[in-house]
Formats: C-alpha cells, sequence, structure tokens
C-alpha cells in the first residue's frame, strides 16, 4: 500500500482500523525528511510489510502531531500495534526505520510501549 498523507483526525482513525501503522512527522525544509522518503515509500510497498499502514503527516500544519514530537525533531516515527503506540522517535537512517519496522511487525499486543 503506498503513504497515505493524512492530519491529526485521520492518524486517530487509522491507528484503531489497521493492526500496524507507522507514521512519519515531517517539517517543511527538513533534509533528513527528504532523504528519508525514498526508503519509506519503497518500505510502505515492501511485501515484508504488507501488514503496516504507512502515514505521513506535516507537523507544522497539525498540532497533536507537533505535541507527540514534543522536544524531538523532524522525522519524528511513531509506530502504533492495534491503536497502541508502541515506539516513537526521531529517526535519521534508513537503518533506523527499518530497525523500528522490524520490531512492529513482531508486536502482537501493545501493552508496553517499547525501549
Amino acid at each position: 500500500m503506498k503513504v497515505i498523507d493524512t492530519n491529526d483526525e485521520g492518524l486517530r482513525t487509522l491507528i484503531h482500523d489497521y493492526p500496524r501503522v507507522l507514521a512519519k512527522f515531517t517539517s517543511e525544509n527538513c533534509a533528513v525528511c527528504d532523504l528519508l522518503a525514498p526508503p519509506f515509500e519503497q518500505f510502505s510497498v515492501d511485501s515484508r510489510f504488507l501488514t503496516t499502514v504507512f502515514l505521513r503527516l506535516d507537523a507544522d500544519e497539525n498540532p497533536v502531531a507537533r505535541k507527540m514530537m514534543d522536544a524531538k525533531v523532524a522525522p519524528f516515527f511513531v509506530a502504533y500495534c492495534r491503536g497502541r503506540l508502541v515506539e516513537c522517535d526521531t529517526l535519521r537512517t534508513e537503518q533506523e526505520v527499518l530497525t523500528m519496522l522490524t520490531h512492529l511487525q513482531t508486536c502482537t499486543d501493545a501493552v508496553e510501549v517499547a525501549q
């Protein structure tokens, strides 16, 4: 499935509609956001991640997304399993995104936030 561009309201809905969601919060003029855009798109259509929905939100335009980032900077990634946050952080490399995705794929019960 292709990356879905959404907003705060869409995020709230989609994390409950799909078992696994990886959201990428971006910001205008973010070089790392631009650098990670192609791999993020590739992961979204990769057969290993068919059970994961990939979302993209502009943190500058979505107050809930911006608040979730707290003191972090874009690109900020948030992984949800069955509607619950399991992992979140600013990621700067394709390998870091892949690692978060791999953790998300093993998620069956998101009771605790991953360390």
